[in-house]
């Protein structure tokens, strides 16, 4: 562990770490619980409002026990960094696992593509989201907020725990990309391929719509914080990143399939 811990955060460790105290323990879930809160507004923003933010804090806590029973006081290592690991692995596992996306989203997320797909076909050009909610009769929000969920929940697919757990040293990071080693030549040139797509998508996107998903997704600010940075409403932020997402719907989804 660095030393950069106070002294009584240091006794809170010895304690914890030779006696398993429960009084050190509480008090160090306490002091650690901001990492839990970080990490729950951050996700929260992916999701829609159907999941509650005390569900996700609940898997974050549950990331931070495991910290806290695993974490080598020994090792030159920050516990901020390591738990920050466990607490959003945690998180990402429990969201697999429910499966929180409604089949009633997923079975209007299929017509959504479909109708997309019929009106490019016949009008030769990309279409928009309003367009495309018209056609349907629905709200072009909802269609962009069923898009964005699609999206997510479709990405989770990708942050799988590497089978083999038996080595320590990965530290359970628990969303980690496979092992490209675990996937044919054939699979891993095409995963290149739609990549390279995904970037030229992204460049087709306009300065601003390039902007939003480069923090929301590489900063990991949130809508509000993205507003403020480029000084307008979160309002605004988000149709530019939900046009975003509908404009790279389709690189997406063949980047995320294989």
């Amino acid at each position: 562990m660095t030393n950069n811990s106070a002294p009584h955060e240091e006794q809170l460790w010895e304690k914890w770490h030779k006696e398993r105290d429960i009084e050190s323990g509480d008090e160090l879930v306490k002091r650690y619980m901001h990492l839990v809160m970080y990490h729950v507004q951050r996700i929260a923003a992916h999701l829609p409002q159907s999941v509650h933010k005390e569900d996700i804090r609940s898997l974050g806590l549950i990331g931070l026990y495991d910290a806290l029973e695993k974490f080598d006081v020994t090792r030159d290592l920050k516990f901020d960094t390591y738990a920050s690991f466990r607490i959003r692995g945690a998180i990402m596992d429990g969201l697999r696992k429910e499966d929180w996306l409604p089949r009633s989203i997923r079975d209007k997320s299929k017509r959504i593509e479909q109708t997309a797909e019929h009106l490019e076909q016949f009008l030769q050009r990309e279409v928009t989201s309003k367009e495309v909610a018209d056609h349907l009769g629905m709200a072009e929000q909802e269609v962009d907020s069923i898009v964005k969920d699609t999206v997510f929940a479709n990405l989770l697919s990708i942050e799988e725990k590497p089978k083999d757990t038996k080595d320590e040293h990965k530290e359970g990071i628990g969303y980690s990309l496979p092992d490209q080693n675990t996937i044919t030549p054939h699979d891993q040139v095409i995963k290149e391929e739609n990549y390279r797509d995904l970037a030229l998508g992204i460049k087709k996107l306009n300065e601003k719509e390039q902007l939003v998903v480069s923090l929301f997704y590489q900063e990991e600010l949130t809508l509000t914080e993205i507003g403020q940075v480029m000084s307008l409403t979160t309002s605004r932020i988000s149709q530019i990143h939900a046009r975003a997402l509908f404009k790279l719907r389709k690189v997406l989804k063949d980047t995320i399939s294989v």
